[in-house]
């Protein structure tokens, strides 16, 4: 291990980069090209199959209209708050000349934001194509409506880790040769800050698409199943469209802008730490060879996926695991001699398989928590016998237990790869500067966070093929289609309830290790930009302050979210009502429901609820710098991420668990749909809607987002602070 550390170092520096390490960074274009070549090929393939009878093609019409309609108006929205904000970071940059803001970042904040709404919008037009088709294909067998909705999957996942790459390769080689960045830390630094937009684009994406998919979901269950008795997704209910509208923007268009932002920040925090590292270049290189591989890896494992005709949930799920075990174990034997041929240790190549198995045994618990075919959904579904008051305290109670095994096992990640890549107990020099070996732990940790997403071309796939099954059910449905279909696309739905709950798993799993990547590269940035030695120790009474802040943002974030779901829910809720009562002949099938009015009542509510909780994750952080101080500031970033972590693995894992609790007991146990038991699951399953779809998932990116707001006004904070 020293003597190929000695020989590449010797290598980079007497060659800068080394004509072979230049090279080798164009494997970055290869890696997305081959990524969105193969979504292409999966839409293609999708888009070959039947969307059944005219009346299939009626309803999935409907549902891409209302999604599109819903999109156009979010876009706009998003537009002007982008606008704003560009305009403000044009002025702090050219103002003061680059010294408090590289003038690159107004420019790559634009798109970022740009890529991570692309990335997402082109899931959501797949998706809803292929929910008819997932539908018609499920009437013909579980494996042909499994294939459909996965592929359908599939080109949400390699969209986003296909543009992902292509944004940091474009990135890369106009500051490298353009613009003549030649130093790999003052680079490395620019590319960290292009993360902003991605971050910000994505948080307004999944609070607005998870206000308004949450709103028509509860609204359309309160007043369906428990006060009317009808089945879920029934056309009579005049909510029911627009909970199909939901699940592909919330879903689908909030998930892949989401991951979107998980995947490229993950990347570009290791950009700087290998920088910070002495790895230079190849540091750089590592995180996006490993990407390359993980995309080829998800290639391969995808072809696994398939089941046979009534299949258990227990198969399916082993099928869903072949696919994606198999890319990471792929993953890792590829990466051990690219790791040691790159930066020359081993160390590192044990970072990396930190990442991977963590990543998988996050997905495990998150599976063993949240599945029905496992003890607690089980126990959970059995305290429904008791009513609404009890299933509502045991799903609490399960999610917050189900956040024991996520954080040990983000903690033993740390460790192992602190430790592991070359760190020490040392951490500060005399000088007061981070050592070398802390910084190289501190590559280990980050490229641990790249290990642990290197395969969400695969990941992502088995999660977006969820709201497609459950768009299929309610076609299906609403189409009369026969009931064993039905049962076929709830089979595919409940899995992918479990499947969702370990995608955002892994998403947040890693945004705990780009987090604490993010504010160590806070940390060494304004330390660089201030000759006073700050003192970031936790007995400092202003590291406390903001870490009592950042706790307290994820609590206000959550409260604003779940408040928005809440308000919009209950505009449904009176709607619905109405309709009942005073559309005469909707209960007898011969009045056709308002559905207009409660997609319209879903987007006024989304877009007018979802700009407060965004602009929290840029207010508070900037605030808190300009009072406190940059220390105060990695108080808040230590608070936040803490904070953040087990309150979104808490939420997002109860409210898969109570959605699996209520399928279980539809599936025939405690008397199925429509006994006492299957109304009080459906309250259980409204209270964790917003849980597990609205606030849950957008806390890994406030995470995120705060540290990169940070990062970006890191100037500013140096030279304004108060304290």
């Amino acid at each position: 291990m020293k003597a190929g550390s000695i020989y590449l170092a010797s290598f980079c520096n007497n060659k800068g980069v080394g004509k072979l390490f230049e090279n080798l960074f164009w494997l970055g274009l290869v890696g997305a090209a081959i990524a969105l070549i193969f979504a292409v090929i999966q839409a293609k393939k999708v888009l070959s199959f039947s969307e059944g009878t005219e009346l299939m093609q009626k309803i999935a019409s409907n549902i891409r209209t209302g999604a599109n309609a819903y999109l156009k108006r979010q876009y706009t929205t998003v537009a002007k708050v982008f606008l704003v904000v560009f305009i403000v970071l044009l002025a702090i940059a050219f103002g003061s000349n680059g010294s408090m803001l590289s003038k690159f970042t107004p420019f790559a904040f634009v798109t970022g934001g740009i890529w991570s709404m692309l990335a997402g919008f082109i899931g959501m037009k797949i998706a809803t194509s292929s929910n008819a088709r997932t539908a018609q294909a499920a009437s013909e067998s579980l494996n042909r409506g499994l294939r459909v909705a996965f592929s359908s999957g599939s080109v949400m996942g390699f969209t986003v880790v296909g543009l992902g790459l292509l944004d940091i390769s474009i990135w890369y080689f106009l500051l490298r040769y353009a613009f003549s960045v030649t130093d790999a830390s003052s680079l490395a630094n620019i590319m960290v800050m292009n993360g902003m937009g991605a971050s910000f684009m994505a948080l307004f994406a999944r609070v607005g698409g998870g206000i308004y998919t949450k709103a028509a979901d509860v609204g359309a269950d309160l007043v369906g199943k428990v006060e009317a008795g009808i089945p879920e997704d029934d056309p009579r209910n005049p909510a029911t469209i627009a909970d199909n509208v939901g699940d592909n923007v919330g879903d689908v268009a909030g998930m892949g802008a989401d991951l979107y932002e998980s995947y490229v920040g993950s990347i570009l925090a290791t950009f700087a730490l290998g920088a910070a590292a002495g790895y230079g270049f190849a540091g750089m290189l590592l995180p996006m060879i490993l990407a390359v591989v993980g995309i080829v890896c998800s290639i391969l494992g995808s072809f696994l996926v398939k089941t046979k005709e009534n299949a258990t949930q227990q198969s399916l799920l082993k099928s869903l695991r072949t696919g994606t075990y198999t890319a990471a174990v792929l993953s890792a034997i590829a990466a051990a001699p690219l790791t040691y041929f790159i930066v020359g240790n081993w160390g590192v190549y044990i970072a990396i398989l930190c990442g991977l198995i963590g990543g998988c045994a996050i997905g495990y618990f998150t599976e063993y928590y949240t599945s029905d075919t496992y003890k607690p959904t089980q126990k959970l579904a059995d305290a429904s016998e008791t009513g609404s008051a009890t299933i509502i305290i045991g799903g609490i109670s399960l999610g917050l237990k189900s956040t024991l095994a996520s954080i040990l096992i983000v903690g033993a990640a740390v460790m192992v790869s602190y430790y592991a890549a070359g760190g020490t107990g040392a951490i500060i020099d005399a000088a007061g500067a981070f050592t070398p070996e802390f910084n190289k732990g501190l590559y280990g940790i980050g490229i641990a966070g790249v290990g642990m997403l290197s395969t969400l071309g695969i990941t992502l796939a088995t999660d977006a093929y969820g709201p497609v099954a459950d768009n299929a059910g309610g076609i299906a449905e609403m189409a009369g289609l026969p009931e064993e279909v039905r049962e076929r696309t709830d089979a595919l739905d409940s899995l992918g309830n479990t499947t969702a709950a370990t995608g955002k798993g892994f998403a947040i799993g890693s945004a705990s290790l780009t987090a604490l990547a993010l504010l160590v590269s806070y940390v060494n940035i304004v330390q660089e930009k201030t000759s006073e030695v700050l003192n970031f120790t936790l007995t400092s009474p202003t590291v406390l302050v903001g870490m009592f802040i950042g706790a307290m943002l994820v609590f206000v974030f959550s409260a604003f979210t779940m408040s928005a779901v809440q308000t919009a829910a209950q505009s449904i809720v009176v709607e619905v009502r109405r309709q009942f009562r005073e559309i005469a002949g909707i209960m007898e099938g011969k009045s056709d429901p308002d559905y207009a009015a409660c997609v319209s009542l879903c987007t006024k509510g989304a877009l007018h609820e979802m700009v407060a909780p965004a602009l929290l994750a840029i207010i508070v952080p900037i605030v808190t710098g300009v009072v406190l101080g940059p220390v105060g500031v990695v108080g808040l970033l230590g608070g936040v991420s803490v904070t953040g972590f087990a309150m979104a693995v808490f939420m997002s894992n109860a409210g898969g668990a109570w959605d699996n609790a209520k399928k279980y007991i539809e599936s025939g146990h405690h008397g199925g749909k429509g006994s006492e038991c299957h109304k009080a699951a459906v309250v259980g399953d409204t209270v964790g809607d917003p849980f597990k779809d609205t606030s849950g998932p957008s806390l890994n990116i406030l995470i995120k987002l705060c540290s990169t707001v940070s990062i970006v006004f890191s100037g500013v904070v140096v030279v304004f602070h108060l304290l």
